[in-house]
């Protein structure tokens, strides 16, 4: 819910500027008519701007507590080589090729401190890629890599990395939540769950629990 508000803040505001500008743009005024649509035409930038933050932002989901969002299971397809079918809760399965002896999921993590989180503002995840990793270092150096974005961008505007780059984190921390490469195995099936430390993934089937226990 905290991120919906956010994101209905952003639109609100782009509304508001989208209005200013057709006021601005439609005076009758040719006085200052340049600089009224130089004005205006960063004006709609900025509406843009406010829009695609509102989008990126409500990509995030609010984190309660620890939670299970996702199951992957594997196929093999050839040596090193695994059909992963990744399906989210409330969505629709997809599925990637990867390469390698193992799998790793990672995920964007948005943690409110201070005045936010007295607000009632949540930590917040969105998955963001899932790869492929060889065992052997000479397997990764030489092999081919897989690496898949789990969710795009559709605007290009990136609220989590402006968040990480900023030096100031005692409002909010943004940073990544990967899950450990565990093995990829045929018939495995895991399971895939969020906290606020980030990814945790367990064996949901024989195969994989088999796999784990001989990888570890």
């Amino acid at each position: 819910m905290g991120y919906l508000i956010i994101s209905a803040v952003f639109i609100v505001l782009a509304v508001l500027l989208t209005l200013w500008v057709i006021k601005l743009l439609f005076k009758k005024s040719w006085f200052l008519g340049w600089l009224r649509g130089t004005f205006g035409i960063v004006l709609l930038f900025s509406v843009f701007v406010l829009g695609s933050m509102a989008y990126d932002v409500y990509s995030y989901k609010q984190l309660e507590s620890e939670q299970n969002i996702a199951t992957i299971s594997f196929v093999s397809l050839g040596d090193q080589h695994f059909s992963a079918s990744f399906v989210e809760n409330g969505r629709s399965q997809e599925t990637f090729e990867l390469h390698g002896d193992q799998w790793q999921l990672d995920s964007r993590i948005i943690k409110w401190k201070g005045v936010f989180s007295r607000l009632g503002l949540k930590t917040g995840y969105r998955l963001d890629r899932i790869s492929g990793r060889y065992l052997l270092l000479s397997d990764e150096q030489t092999k081919k890599r897989t690496v898949y974005p789990v969710v795009e961008s559709v605007t290009g505007i990136d609220v989590w990395h402006w968040l990480k780059q900023s030096e100031n984190d005692s409002l909010v921390d943004a940073r990544y939540g990967n899950s450990t490469f565990l093995p990829m195995v045929d018939g495995g099936q895991y399971q895939i769950s969020v906290s606020s430390s980030g990814l945790l993934a367990r064996p949901l089937n024989q195969p994989a629990i088999d796999a784990v226990e001989q990888w570890r």
